[in-house]
C-alpha cells in the first residue's frame, strides 16, 4: 500500500471549539480577576487587557503554525531542545530569573514574561515524534529506544523541578510515558521505569514541607481549615453555590479574595460558581471534543512522526485539563497547572496556541490508498 498526501484540509470542529474556549477564557478571566485587580492595582482591567492581547497573538501564532508543514518543525527538534535548556538553566541565574511566589519561572523582558518551563512542554513533544520515529525499527532496545529519552527527559524534569514547578514535571514525564507506550517501548522497561520514578515523586514531597502540607490538605483539607485545607474549601464553597445554573457572570462571591489566584489556577472554580454544573459540563465537552479531534488527527496523520507529534499535543492540553479541573474538584493534591485557554498568563497561551496550530496542520494530509 502506497501512502501519499491529500489535498490539504482544515479541521473546522476543532478550530470552533478552540476559539469557543478562548472566548469563554476571556469572560471568565474579565470575571475572575476584576475584583482582585481593583484591590491591587485599583484598575477591575488590570489582568483582563494582556489576556486579550495574549489570545490575539495565540491567534495569529496558531494561523501560522497551521501553515508550517510539522515536517519542518520536526527537523528543529534539536535546536529547540537546545534553546529550552539553555531558558531552563537562564531562569535559575541570580538576577535573570523573575520571581513570583517564591518560585523563578520567568524570564522578564520588556513586553512579555517567558516561562521556559511551558515551552519545555512543547519541545519535548516535537523531540519525542522525531526521535521516537526515527528509531521505529530499535524501540525494543534499552540503548537506543529508551535511554537516550530518559536522559532528555530527566533533565528537563531536573530543570523544572529546581525553579520548582512539580505540576509542569508531572505533565512533562506524563507525556513521555505515554509516547513510550504508544511507540512500543517493552512493558518491562515502562513497568521499571514506574518502580523508580513512584519513590522519587514521594522523595520529592516528603523533602517539602510545603508540599508536604499540600498533600495533608488533599486529604482532609477540613482538619485545618484556615491553613492547608483553606484553597480547596472555598473551591468546595464555590461549586457548591453554583449550583444548576451558577449565581451568574461576574455574580460569584468566592472570587473576592477567598480564593487564592481566582484568574489563574482556580479559574475552574469560578466557573462552577458562576456558571454552575451545566457551564462546568459545557466546558469539559468542549475539551472532550478537542481530545477527539486530536486523538482522530493521530490515527489518520500521514506519517508515524505525525502520530506522534498529533497524539502529544493532545496529551499537552488535554492532561493540563484534566488535571486543573481534578484539582479544583479536590480529586489531586493542589499542584500550580493552568487551565487552557482560560488561566491568565502569556507564556502558556501561546504555548497550547501553537500546539493547535501544528495539530491543524498534522490533521490536513491523510493516509490514502495507492
Amino acid at each position: 500500500m502506497a501512502v501519499e498526501p491529500q489535498e490539504q484540509r482544515m479541521d473546522y470542529l476543532l478550530l470552533v471549539v478552540v476559539l469557543a474556549l478562548a472566548a469563554l477564557g476571556l469572560v471568565m478571566v474579565l470575571s475572575s480577576s476584576s475584583f482582585v485587580a481593583q484591590e491591587r492595582f485599583d484598575d477591575p482591567y488590570h489582568f483582563f487587557r494582556p489576556q486579550v492581547m495574549y489570545v490575539l497573538v495565540g491567534v495569529v501564532v496558531m494561523l501560522i503554525a497551521r501553515q508550517v508543514p510539522y515536517m519542518v518543525l520536526i527537523r528543529l527538534a534539536y535546536p529547540m531542545l537546545i534553546l529550552t535548556i539553555l531558558g531552563l538553566v537562564v531562569v535559575l541565574l541570580p538576577g535573570m530569573g523573575h520571581k513570583v511566589g517564591g518560585a523563578s519561572r520567568w524570564i522578564r523582558l520588556p513586553f512579555f514574561n517567558i516561562q521556559p518551563s511551558e515551552v519545555a512542554k512543547l519541545t519535548m513533544v516535537v523531540y519525542l515524534a522525531y526521535s521516537l520515529a526515527a528509531k521505529n525499527d530499535r524501540i525494543e532496545q534499552f540503548s537506543v529506544g529508551l535511554l537516550p529519552h530518559l536522559l532528555v527527559l530527566g533533565l528537563l524534569v531536573i530543570l523544572v523541578v529546581v525553579e520548582p514547578d512539580l505540576g509542569s514535571a508531572v505533565i512533562l514525564g506524563a507525556i513521555s510515558f505515554c509516547l513510550f507506550f504508544v511507540a512500543g517501548v517493552p512493558l518491562k522497561y515502562m513497568f521499571g521505569l514506574g518502580f523508580l520514578t513512584i519513590p522519587a515523586i514521594a522523595y520529592m514531597i516528603i523533602q517539602s514541607p510545603f508540599r508536604l502540607k499540600r498533600m495533608a490538605a488533599f486529604a482532609a483539607p477540613w482538619d485545618d481549615p484556615l491553613g492547608a485545607g483553606y484553597h480547596i474549601i472555598h473551591s468546595f464553597l464555590a461549586f457548591a453555590s453554583g449550583g444548576l445554573t451558577g449565581l451568574g457572570p461576574g455574580a460569584g462571591r468566592q472570587k473576592q479574595l477567598f480564593l487564592p489566584e481566582p484568574h489563574t489556577d482556580f479559574i475552574f472554580s469560578v466557573v462552577g460558581e458562576e456558571l454552575g454544573f451545566v457551564g462546568v459540563v459545557v466546558v469539559a465537552a468542549l475539551f472532550l471534543v478537542l481530545i477527539w479531534r486530536g486523538l482522530r488527527a493521530a490515527m489518520n496523520a500521514y506519517d508515524l512522526q505525525g502520530s506522534y507529534l498529533a497524539l502529544g499535543l493532545t496529551l499537552l492540553i488535554g492532561l493540563q485539563a484534566f488535571m486543573n479541573m481534578s484539582v479544583v474538584l479536590g480529586l489531586l493534591p493542589t499542584k500550580g497547572l493552568a487551565l487552557p485557554f482560560f488561566s491568565y498568563g502569556g507564556s502558556a497561551m501561546l504555548v497550547n496556541f501553537a500546539a493547535i496550530g501544528i495539530l491543524l496542520n498534522v490533521s490536513g494530509p491523510r493516509r490514502v490508498k495507492g
